[in-house]
């Protein structure tokens, strides 16, 4: 069973899953890692050099939430470690996340 205090670094707005990362870039691999005060740890390859770090971190979540690419969008922190993306209608859920019509 999940630790509910682990559930602040996610939410729903509606259909949309909403997440607050911190990114750890020039990682061994792409994974998700601990939770990070208010967010949650995610290692990435690539470097943070020319936007890299922010595509891979868009690739990665698409792939881990089952979605496009397109479907998920860089909400802010383009230039920051700390970071919110937005999934549209995520198909596959993880690390505890509780689908929205579950939370009621």
């Amino acid at each position: 069973m999940s630790d509910p205090r682990d559930t602040h670094w996610y939410r729903w707005d509606g259909e949309n899953l909403l997440l607050r990362l911190r990114v750890q870039p020039r990682a061994g691999r792409n994974a998700f890692a601990e939770p990070f005060g208010d967010a949650r740890k995610v290692k990435l390859k690539a470097p943070p050099v020319d936007g890299r770090a922010n595509a891979e971190l868009l690739r990665f979540i698409a792939e881990c939430f089952g979605v496009p690419r397109s479907a998920v969008e860089l909400v802010s922190g383009r230039q920051s470690r700390t970071k919110q993306l937005r999934i549209a209608n995520p198909q596959r859920l993880t690390l505890g996340i509780v689908a929205a019509r579950d939370e009621r």
